[in-house]
């Protein structure tokens, strides 16, 4: 055994397979005594008190019970942690001791997913889960264009967020996103991707190539995932990708359909969707890399969907697994680029001091701090890494009765930002940036606003 002797594992993370067609993933009962094992080693161990409310939760109800140990917790109350855990996996890949190849096999992370999927399935999701977590369907609606007008507007308007919060428990002071009337997907419709055009163009690259330094030529092509947020809220991010990507010779494509890539849902428990829509993205986005194509998507919590969850809930599924081969961190890939010595590195202009959130999302992905080893590539620059969780999760940070422990869990990173004084901050997660940034001006109105690693880089360049 490979942690005999040990107290804790020593072993890299390994992640199993979701299991979730396997019946007894849907045994409540075995679910409840895996649950009460997992709680009792977290209880004897503790580190994760700082993550986020789920351990905080947990640790409470234990010691409010009249047993002091786990066994005194009511089962019903069980879920009372399930529902603070957004599965951000910090816990897993940072924290835990005791994960896999561990013999205690612990994945937290996993085990909240199971317990959301089964009171999913019984019906004991609200309403408004269920629609805020349906990005799609509102991203289409919301920027229809008058319709997009009464939403911008009512967002921001008390009389609707007090009705909000008082009919689907929307919080009145939580930020929402506006809405754009040009989708990024619109507005880049020339760029879906064509096999026919596709071998055309490889061919003319090759035959042009020949003729051009490597510095002009397209070496290869990128299939970018514009995620929902990027496609409906923030179509400039999406922009951002495009111009850093044919800014350094390679082309980009889009996907022939995109849909949500399923992490909403599964936070939510709701794995019918997300088997769904992968079932839509995948055929799609696995048509581009038989081409040759990799991905990349401006947020992380959809890179990490394709890249691990989806793999771990389809393992056979051979399309998912090519895909998730493929697909990239946008400054994953272009330091990929670099090392290859084909990053352009003609900047026109320093970023200064730069306050850097790494995204929990991005974290998992294990591949390390890929975004400050770009951004300090541009002259007099300096990028201070904050690894904290912003607390935002999507959805946790809107929701009425999370959005104060999300605030909570973000002001760690305001206070480090206010020591900092930087030229500039943001986030790989587009979210987790404006969470990081309204918390900031709540304390302060005029306070800078957050900006997107990929929009700093445009701004070096001066693109």
């Amino acid at each position: 055994m490979a942690n005999e002797g040990r107290e804790g594992g020593l072993d890299a993370p390994t992640r199993h397979p979701l299991n979730q067609n396997d019946p007894t993933f849907w045994d409540e009962t075995d679910l409840n005594k895996e649950l009460e094992r997992v709680y009792d080693i977290c209880h004897g161990c503790r580190r994760c008190v700082s993550l986020c409310n789920a351990f905080p939760t947990l640790f409470d109800l234990v010691d409010e019970s009249p047993t002091l140990e786990v066994d005194g917790i009511d089962v019903a109350d069980y879920n009372k942690v399930v529902d603070q855990c957004y599965l951000c996996d910090l816990c897993y890949l940072t924290k835990c001791p005791y994960v896999p190849p561990h013999e205690w096999n612990v994945d937290f992370p996993h085990l909240m997913l199971r317990a959301k999927a089964i009171n999913f399935k019984k019906g004991d999701t609200k309403f408004r889960d269920s629609i805020i977590t349906s990005t799609d369907m509102i991203g289409k609606v919301a920027s229809l264009p008058v319709v997009n007008t009464l939403v911008n507007v009512g967002n921001k308007t008390a009389p609707v967020r007090a009705l909000l919060d008082k009919t689907l428990g929307i919080h009145k002071d939580a930020k929402l996103p506006p809405y754009t009337t040009k989708p990024s997907r619109k507005t880049h419709g020339a760029r879906i991707f064509d096999p026919k055009k596709a071998a055309e163009a490889a061919a003319a690259a090759t035959k042009e190539s020949e003729n051009q330094t490597a510095e002009t030529t397209q070496h290869e092509r990128v299939t970018l995932f514009t995620t929902c947020y990027c496609n409906y809220n923030e179509p400039s991010i999406a922009d951002s990708v495009i111009k850093v990507l044919e800014h350094n010779g390679v082309g980009v494509d889009l996907a022939a359909r995109e849909h949500c890539c399923g992490m909403p849902k599964l936070e939510l428990g709701d794995l019918k969707t997300v088997e769904k829509l992968m079932s839509q993205n995948i055929p799609a986005l696995y048509e581009t890399v038989k081409a040759g194509n990799v991905i990349v998507a401006a947020v992380p919590s959809c890179v990490l969907m394709f890249k691990q969850e989806l793999p771990l809930m389809f393992p056979e599924n051979e399309q998912v697994q090519a895909v998730a081969k493929a697909f990239f961190d946008p400054f994953e890939y272009l330091h990929k680029l670099h090392k290859e010595g084909r990053l352009n590195l003609d900047f026109k202009h320093s970023l200064g001091n730069v306050s850097y959130h790494v995204a929990c999302h991005q974290r998992v992905q294990n591949i390390g701090p890929k975004t400050k080893l770009v951004l300090e590539l541009i002259q007099d620059t300096m990028v201070k890494n904050i690894e904290r969780c912003s607390g935002h999760d999507g959805t946790y940070g809107v929701k009425s009765e999370t959005l104060e422990f999300a605030n909570k869990i973000a002001r760690p990173i305001v206070k480090q930002i206010e020591q900092q004084a930087p030229d500039h901050y943001g986030s790989d997660c587009p979210v987790a940036g404006r969470h990081i940034e309204n918390n900031l001006k709540n304390k302060a109105k005029d306070s800078q606003d957050a900006i997107h690693p990929l929009d700093l880089l445009c701004l070096a360049y001066g693109i």
